[in-house]
């Protein structure tokens, strides 16, 4: 069988294109590894839009319902009558491979499954670059937290730490400015990878620390942050009192399977036309976290993928 499309995850990104091919009946498979995307791990979320707050295990079960409510095996999907859907959904399945094999795309997965699409929409994600310190796994959101938007209001009042010098850093220190106590950004070099000016009007809010050459070594509590340890090249070992440690030092997108297929940008994300979400290469498209546009959030996945399946139902009906 050739599908129409294949739909790669089960995040925000994948689960809204998802639903709005089912409702295009368009003839799609979505292939899931983990339903929920990066949120999965998040205890609550604060900004996924018409919900006050819910958890990630919650997001991401909805995410299933919504999709399963428009999948093969539905009677009566919503807004279809009785036409059956086209919507296939298989779970489990890791993509790690796609090849182009002559007018049709060819996806494997790790069970060594092969799936035959006209196109394509990669809405794999990414995963956090995590922080390797000592008790930074067992205080993760227990007061260390790698989503200052999902849990900075959750620290207002308190002094708090950012670990990293990019740009998501210094943004995430300019959200947690506006409620926090204090903020002390700890950035590992003596420059920052941030932009200049983004760095120049952070810095000028007094209630910002900022702490250069600095390796952390070790997260203090017992069961909620207390502090961190850090080495200082100037001064030794400090203890740093916080309540609350955002961390962003990166992410790592799960770009491998199209590493030799699709043109990426200097850390692995897939280049994109942000006017369309297409691909250098035509008939692939992507969404999300996996793409090197701007910013990252739920809220913007969604809608990206939404972008890139309006284009690819006109790519496939209308052009």
């Amino acid at each position: 069988m050739t599908y129409d499309l294949i739909i790669i995850g089960g995040g925000p990104a994948g689960t809204a294109a998802a639903v709005y091919a089912a409702r295009k009946r368009l003839k799609t498979l979505l292939l899931v590894a983990e339903w929920g995307g990066q949120s999965i791990v998040s205890e609550q979320i604060y900004n996924w839009i018409g919900t006050t707050s819910l958890s990630g295990n919650e997001l991401a079960e909805n995410f299933k319902k919504h999709v399963m409510a428009n999948a093969v095996g539905t009677d009566s999907a919503p807004g279809t009558g009785s036409m059956a859907s086209t919507l296939e959904v298989a779970e489990g399945e890791k993509v790690t491979n796609v090849v182009k094999n002559g007018d049709v795309f060819l996806v494997t997965t790790e069970g060594s499954k092969e799936f035959n699409a006209k196109t394509i929409l990669i809405a794999s994600g990414s995963g956090r670059r995590k922080l390797e310190a000592k008790n930074a796994d067992r205080l993760e959101h227990k007061g260390l937290t790698y989503c200052a938007s999902c849990d900075g209001p959750l620290f207002a009042d308190m002094d708090v730490a950012v670990i990293g010098g990019g740009n998501a850093a210094f943004e995430s220190a300019s959200q947690l400015l506006a409620y926090c106590k204090s903020v002390t950004l700890i950035n590992r070099g003596d420059t920052f990878r941030a932009d200049e000016i983004t760095v120049e009007k952070v810095s000028k809010n007094p209630k910002l620390n900022i702490i250069k050459n600095a390796e952390i070594l070790e997260i203090k509590g017992d069961k909620f942050v207390e502090g961190l340890v850090y080495e200082n090249s100037a001064g030794g070992q400090k203890e740093l009192k916080v309540s609350g440690i955002f961390v962003e030092i990166g992410q790592i997108p799960n770009t491998d399977f199209v590493k030799d297929l699709l043109p990426l940008d200097n850390i692995g994300r897939i280049k994109i036309d942000a006017w369309s979400q297409k691909t250098e290469i035509p008939g692939i498209w992507a969404a999300g976290d996996c793409t090197n546009v701007l910013y990252h959030q739920n809220n913007i996945a969604a809608g990206d993928a939404v972008r890139a399946l309006e284009d690819i139902y006109l790519a496939i009906h209308a052009r």
